[in-house]
């Protein structure tokens, strides 16, 4: 089978985490980039990536590219591209241009333009042009050009961002991406070795994903579709091979994972959407106050969470945050919590030094994702001094 490249986008900050995930997964020629990975593999490679990659957004191949001097050049080049081949006039597409060039100034216009070459050449060579659709489209165009003028046109051969994972249909007022969740858990190192709690759970995605990670269970499982579907070279017996393969590496998981929050309504949502993961053999959720309750054993506990930032939860930041801290420090003994925040300000009030500050970004909030070790008597005693 015909091996060719890819790239898989993701966030700030999980470059390596992707690379990682790529090389175990099978991948060739794997090569960081900002917020991408580029890697090569075939068609059932691509199946594979869409289906298992935690810290993928999208996986685009790239089709085609040419340098570019002027405009008339780009328009030409896009209407010499045989895009009849590629999908019929009955599909629907969309257009999206990033640019990183001085050449030209405005996205839109060069998106408009990519346009009207596809729909000019499906015109002038079948007689019938496809409709665009921005919103649910049945081909994905992506187009990026280079500093130097490279256009690299691409096939988006995953759809709706892979975030989407199909489990989750509840959601709260802030609701944590499920990319950034498996990103932050891979970064922290968890990978099912002891129990497991979310404090501040809302609808239950760190959990979600901690469950997956542990029970090394696909990523994008629960998915209703991915874009190759629709594409002419579509291979339902390769997929559902891969799907299958996958789906054989799941392993049970000895410990509990368990989500508390004190909203009722949060509980509720968390649970729903435990159930659409089919986890809720792992996972329990209750409804509890974190700033109320008590390390439950004296066992190992891995703590991840995502505490509201004072941005679009009305919370009085400071004494939030130094409630975290209080209740860490007094009930929470030989854990190792990890959370992630937009509020600079508040974490220096958690009165704990933390031993790791990554930066990241929660949508447009650059965040800080810290990790506190808290250890037992003197240990713990060193750490505050």
């Amino acid at each position: 089978m015909e091996n060719y490249s890819m790239i898989a986008k993701t966030f700030f900050g999980f470059e390596d985490i992707l690379e990682k995930e790529l090389r175990q997964l099978g991948a060739m020629k794997v090569e960081k980039g900002i917020r991408s990975v580029s890697f090569s593999g075939d068609k059932g490679f691509m199946y594979k990536a869409n289906l298992c990659l935690r810290t993928a957004l999208k996986i685009l191949k790239p089709i085609y590219s040419f340098r570019v001097r002027n405009e008339k050049e780009y328009y030409e080049k896009l209407y010499n591209y045989a895009w009849e081949d590629f999908f019929p006039s009955s599909y629907t597409f969309a257009v999206e241009v990033t640019l990183a060039t001085d050449l030209f100034h405005h996205s839109q216009y060069m998106t408009l333009r990519a346009k009207d070459a596809i729909v000019d050449r499906f015109r002038n060579k079948i007689g019938k042009r496809p409709n665009v659709d921005t919103l649910h489209p049945d081909i994905q165009i992506f187009i990026h050009i280079q500093k130097d003028n490279q256009v690299i046109v691409s096939l988006d051969t995953s759809g709706a961002s892979l975030h989407h994972r199909g489990y989750r249909t509840q959601t709260n007022i802030a609701p944590i991406n499920e990319v950034l969740a498996a990103g932050i858990l891979l970064l922290s190192g968890w990978q099912g070795q002891s129990d497991f709690l979310d404090p501040m759970c809302g609808s239950g995605t760190l959990l979600i994903e901690g469950a997956m990670i542990a029970c090394n269970i696909p990523a994008n499982l629960h998915r209703k579709e991915f874009a190759f579907e629709k594409w002419a070279d579509y291979d339902v017996d390769l997929f559902e091979t891969i799907f299958d393969s996958c789906l054989n590496k799941a392993k049970e998981f000895p410990y509990k994972m368990i989500g508390y929050d004190k909203a009722p309504s949060a509980v509720s949502k968390a649970r729903e959407n435990v159930k659409n993961a089919r986890l809720s053999d792992y996972i329990s959720v209750e409804h509890k106050d974190f700033f109320k309750t008590q390390k439950q054993a004296n066992t190992p506990l891995f703590m991840a969470f995502n505490p509201p930032y004072g941005e679009r939860l009305e919370i009085e930041a400071t004494a939030f945050y130094k409630q975290i801290g209080d209740t860490l420090k007094q009930y929470y003994t030989n854990t190792q919590a990890w959370f992630i925040t937009s509020n600079l300000e508040a974490l220096k009030s958690v009165g704990l030094h933390p031993s790791h500050k990554i930066k990241l970004f929660n949508g447009k909030l650059e965040s800080r994702l810290v990790n506190y070790n808290i250890y037992e008597g003197s240990k713990k005693q060193k750490k505050q001094q």
